[in-house]
């Protein structure tokens, strides 16, 4: 059985954040968030790594990541294009890229084994890692396909200095995934986490406790199939919603297999709390966690 490949979302730029955020420093000696992810990677079993990036991006990416990377881990690089598995469909105008479901895509020819999916700008925590990783290595598909993702507790992902996009996640008594709704404006109110889906008029309040996707995810090569079939959809239905920022989300193509009922997706729990950089007033708030983590000998 082929060893899990970790491969790494890197191809959009912070839009909110401004500039390319995924090698913005957040240690005192320079290190960026992809060296604590790639450390924990490859503490957690993980021997390899592909990063999707935008190919005028590879000399930038491969300076400032891919060298420091290459001295633990196998490094190699896919590239995020509109031109790719669009057949030339691409629309007038259109710059912004297709989106999460896109990006692995890309990366499809590169992988032939069981593999996970991480966003390169979060900081997950080895918990996560060694989770994903020892389920990748003993998992097989059965009748169904069978998947994973890391859930993380809702309010462990929240931000105090805006909102934020987040899949939003039912379970089974098997802690089985039953539903992922992609909420896009998710936001601490009066201390509770909640969303609105009316741009702030009316939320609606989420259950503290209740698992979000992060976009840590666990699939058998099988599924970079289902990707491609369900791409193709959303280019010819879909995208033509919203022709010059419309998305393809991983958590669509989660959700069309479950409730088609061709795929099982374990939603492993931990209750590390995720960190990130969606807004500049973030960037303090984790700089003091990796000090505090590397005062306690984590790193």
């Amino acid at each position: 059985m082929k060893k899990p490949v970790l491969v790494v979302m890197a191809a959009g730029l912070g839009s909110r954040y401004g500039g390319l955020k995924q090698i913005d420093p957040v240690s005192k000696d320079g290190k960026i968030i992809m060296d604590y992810s790639i450390y924990d990677a490859k503490k957690a079993g993980f021997s390899e790594v592909i990063f999707i990036i935008k190919e005028e991006l590879l000399d930038t990416f491969k300076e400032t990541i891919g060298v420091r990377a290459s001295k633990l881990i196998k490094v190699s690089y896919a590239f995020q294009a509109l031109d790719k598995y669009t057949n030339g469909n691409i629309p007038e105008g259109r710059e912004k890229p297709f989106g999460t479901g896109h990006a692995v895509l890309c990366a499809k020819d590169q992988i032939d084994g069981p593999f996970a999916v991480i966003n390169a700008d979060d900081f997950y925590g080895y918990e996560a890692f060694k989770l994903i990783y020892d389920f990748l290595e003993s998992n097989q598909n059965t009748e169904k396909y069978s998947f994973t993702m890391v859930g993380y507790k809702v309010e462990n992902t929240l931000t105090e200095n805006g909102f934020v996009s987040r899949g939003v996640c039912k379970t089974d008594e098997k802690s089985n995934l039953t539903e992922i709704v992609e909420r896009t404006q998710i936001e601490f109110v009066n201390g509770k986490p909640a969303y609105t889906e009316d741009a702030g008029k009316t939320y609606t309040e989420i259950p503290e406790g209740t698992p979000v996707s992060m976009n840590m995810l666990g699939f058998t090569k099988e599924f970079l199939n289902e990707l491609e079939s369900e791409f193709e959809k959303f280019m010819q239905n879909d995208l033509s919603k919203n022709l010059l920022k419309g998305e393809f989300y991983l958590p669509f193509v989660i959700d069309t297999l479950i409730k088609t009922n061709k795929a099982d997706v374990k939603v492993l729990k931990t209750n590390d709390k995720w960190y990130g950089i969606t807004y500049k007033e973030d960037k303090p708030v984790i700089e003091k966690a990796i000090l505090e983590m590397t005062e306690k000998g984590l790193y």
